[in-house]
Formats: C-alpha cells, sequence, structure tokens
C-alpha cells in the first residue's frame, strides 16, 4: 500500500520561509517521479514543482520560479519543497503527489500521478 505523508505546513508572515516533506512508503521495485500541488481556497488544484527521480530534472510553475526549490533523498524516500519569500498568495493545501516512471521523467499534470498524500496547509500572514 502506498502511503505518502506530508508536513511541515503552519503560519508564516510574508517574506518568511517554510519547508514541506513528503515522505512516502510502499513504492518499491521501481523508480518513480514526484511533484507538488497546491489548492488555494475556492480554487483548482494546481501544479507547483515536480523532479525526477534522478533528481537531475526539476520543473516550476512560473508564479513559485525563483522561490521554491524541490529536491528529494532516494535514501529517505522523501521529497522536500523549500519555500522562500512567500506571500499571501501562497496560502493553499500543498500536495504531494508520486507515480512510477524512468529515471529522468518529470510529471506536471495532475491527471499523470496515480498517488497523493493527504495535504499539509500553508497560510501566509500579510
Amino acid at each position: 500500500q502506498v502511503q505518502l505523508i506530508e508536513s511541515g505546513g503552519g503560519l508564516v508572515q510574508a517574506g518568511g520561509s517554510l519547508r514541506l516533506s513528503c515522505a512516502a512508503s510502499g513504492l518499491t521495485g521501481s523508480t518513480y517521479a514526484m511533484g507538488w500541488f497546491r489548492q488555494a481556497p475556492g480554487k483548482e488544484r494546481d501544479f507547483v514543482a515536480a523532479i525526477s527521480w534522478s533528481g537531475g530534472y526539476t520543473y516550476y510553475a512560473d508564479s513559485v520560479k525563483g522561490r521554491f526549490t524541490i529536491s528529494r533523498d532516494n535514501a529517505k524516500n522523501t521529497v522536500y519543497l523549500q519555500m522562500n519569500s512567500l506571500t499571501p498568495e501562497d496560502t493553499a493545501v500543498y500536495y504531494c503527489a508520486a507515480d512510477y516512471r524512468t529515471s529522468t521523467t518529470i510529471l506536471v499534470a495532475e491527471y499523470e500521478y496515480a498517488y497523493w498524500g493527504q495535504g499539509t496547509q500553508v497560510t501566509v500572514s500579510s
């Protein structure tokens, strides 16, 4: 059984930083791509960042480029999202996602991911 568990969310002032973590279990026997999405109140879930199994390929939404950094530690089965220079517009529930792919593949569309975490709330105050 695949499980993705996010942590690290919370309340932060504008301009501050947070680091989200997503620990994966049950994804064994092959390589998998991972990503982060977010959903603000009353809005659809949007892509934030993605990373290949190798870590050598990453992709970001324009809205977070230069402020957020996605990384992973395969020995710990964990993906991270370092978020800097946060603004109130970053307030959302953040979800991590995973699916099996080749070691250099990144996935940016929601439908491409089979496995999802339960989400962690990030609130940025002005």
